[in-house]
C-alpha cells in the first residue's frame, strides 16, 4: 500500500512539473521596448519558424509554440517578409501578425516628373534630388536596351540615328514610389510601363490611332509640341488642329519650343538670331515637317489633343500678352500679323 501511495505521490509530483513547465514555456518571455527584427524566407516551414522565434528571444520554447500551433491549427497561413515584434507579445498576438503578413513597410523613394520636363530635366532633377545619376540616366534612355529596359512602346519607337533621346516624350510625367536603391533603369522602366497604362486609358485608343492615321511616335511628337506651346487646357486641340494643318501644307512648323529644345536650357526670349542658330531635324524653322521625335513628356491632355484635333482654318497663333497665358489664331498670315499688333497692344 505505501508503494502504491509513493509510486501515485511520484505521478503528482511529475505531472505538476510537466504543467508547471508547459505553462512555463508557453508564457511570454520579459517585455521590453526594443523591438526584434526578423525575416520569414517564402516557403520557410512553421518549425523553422518556431526555431526562429526562439533564437530572437520572441519565444521561450520552439518545441512548445509547435506543439500549440498544432493544436489550435495554426501556422498554414504564416506570411514570409520582414517582422519586427518586441518581446513580451503572447504567443496569440505573434500568430496573429504572422497570419497578417504584418511585414515592415519597405522603405520607399518618391519623386515627381512634372508635365512638358524633357527627359534632361528629368535626370537633372532626379540627381539633384539623390536617388538617381544623371548621366546614367540619359545614357539609358538614349540606349534602353543597353540596361535591359523593355516594353512594347520600344517596337513603335524608331531606333533612329537623328532621335537625341530614344525614350524622349515616353517617361510619363507622374508621381513615382519605388524601392529604396531602387537603379535608373528601374526608374525607367516604370514609367515608361505608366506611359502603356495611361495610353491603354485612352478609350478606343488603337482605333483612333488608326483613324488619325499618324504613327504612335508622330502623335506623340505632335502632343510634346502642344504639352510645350499651350498652358491653357481648352486650347490643347485648337492648338494640334493648327500643326496638323500647316504639315498637311508642307508648311515649316515654325515652333519656339523646337529651337528651345535644341538650346537646352530654355531662354525667358528666344531672339531670330536663335530661331535658325542650330542645324538639327528638330529645328522647326529650318525644316518642314514634325522633328524625329517628341521633344518632351505630354500630359494626357496633350496625347487626347494630337489624337483628336479640332478642325479649323488656323495656320498661326501668337500667345497674348495679358497675362492670360491663351493664345490669338489666325487662318491667313494678314490675320496673324493683326493678331500680334493686338497681343502687343494688352502688353502688361
Amino acid at each position: 500500500m505505501r508503494l502504491v501511495l509513493a509510486v501515485v505521490l511520484v505521478l503528482i509530483i511529475a505531472a505538476g512539473g510537466a504543467g508547471a513547465y508547459v505553462y512555463w514555456g508557453l508564457q511570454p518571455p520579459a517585455k521590453s521596448d526594443q523591438p526584434v527584427r526578423f525575416t520569414i524566407e517564402p516557403g520557410t516551414g512553421t518549425e523553422a519558424i518556431a526555431d526562429l522565434l526562439q533564437d530572437k528571444g520572441l519565444i521561450r520554447n520552439s518545441l512548445l509554440f509547435k506543439l500549440s500551433l498544432k493544436y489550435k491549427s495554426e501556422g498554414s497561413r504564416f506570411q514570409a517578409g520582414t517582422y519586427e515584434m518586441n518581446p513580451g507579445a503572447t504567443a496569440d498576438q505573434i500568430i496573429a501578425k504572422l497570419n497578417s503578413g504584418d511585414v515592415v513597410p519597405e522603405e520607399m523613394i518618391r519623386f515627381t516628373i512634372p508635365e512638358g520636363f524633357t527627359v534632361k530635366q528629368m535626370a537633372d532633377k532626379l540627381q539633384e534630388e539623390g536617388v538617381a545619376n544623371a548621366e546614367t540616366f540619359l545614357k539609358l534612355v538614349k540606349d534602353p536596351a543597353s540596361g535591359g529596359i523593355e516594353s512594347s512602346l520600344l517596337e513603335q519607337i524608331p531606333a533612329d540615328a537623328k532621335l537625341m533621346y530614344r525614350l524622349e516624350g515616353y517617361l510619363f510625367p507622374e508621381t513615382y514610389e519605388l524601392k529604396k536603391g531602387s537603379t535608373e533603369a528601374d526608374m525607367i522602366q516604370r514609367m515608361l510601363e505608366e506611359t502603356s497604362v495611361k495610353l491603354e486609358q485612352i478609350p478606343d485608343f488603337d482605333a483612333k490611332l488608326k483613324a488619325n492615321g499618324y504613327s504612335l511616335n508622330q502623335i506623340m511628337t505632335i502632343a510634346s509640341l502642344v504639352e510645350r506651346e499651350v498652358v491653357v487646357d481648352k486650347e490643347r486641340p485648337i492648338v494640334a488642329g493648327v500643326i496638323y494643318n500647316r504639315l498637311k501644307q508642307n508648311m515649316k512648323l515654325e515652333i519656339d519650343a523646337t529651337v528651345q529644345y535644341l538650346l537646352g536650357k530654355p531662354k525667358e526670349r528666344l531672339l531670330n538670331s536663335d530661331l535658325r542658330k542650330v542645324d538639327s531635324p528638330y529645328n522647326s524653322y529650318l525644316y518642314e515637317g514634325l522633328p524625329p521625335g517628341p521633344i518632351a513628356a505630354p500630359s494626357l491632355k496633350s496625347i487626347e489633343a494630337a489624337l483628336e484635333p479640332e478642325k479649323s482654318d488656323y495656320l498661326f497663333y501668337v500667345t497674348k500678352k495679358d497675362g492670360s497665358q491663351e493664345h490669338l489664331f489666325a487662318a491667313t498670315y494678314q490675320e496673324h500679323l493683326a493678331n500680334i499688333k493686338k497681343s502687343q497692344a494688352a502688353a502688361k
